[in-house]
């Protein structure tokens, strides 16, 4: 072996090993006029699935624009978050469920 290559090979099972990390999925029921749980924390690049298990549509809208995701009743749906913040959210159809979602970078 040729003297220098030792510690590129070293490097290169150190930046091998390390593993990126993988997005989450995290989920929020909105059950009996509730959305729970209120407040979740999770990270750009996860993904937010709102699961509907009232027999009445909901949605989750933020009021700052950054989503509004429409709930059929006894459906889900999906959104993956793709800036950080704190996006207060509601449902438009029942303004008395109020939600914080958290997105750390």
């Amino acid at each position: 072996m040729k003297p220098g290559r030792l510690p590129s090979i070293a490097l290169a099972v150190v930046f091998l090993t390390v593993a990126p990390a993988q997005a989450a999925t995290v989920q929020i029921v909105m059950d009996n006029l509730v959305i729970s749980p209120a407040e979740v924390s999770a990270k750009v690049g996860d993904t937010i699935e709102w699961v509907n298990k009232d027999v009445f549509a909901h949605t989750a809208t933020a009021k700052n624009g950054d989503f509004d995701v429409t709930l059929p009743p006894k459906k889900s749906a999906t959104f993956v978050l793709k800036k950080a913040g704190t996006a207060d959210y509601y449902c438009r159809y029942h303004p008395n469920m109020k939600a914080t979602l958290k997105v750390e970078p």
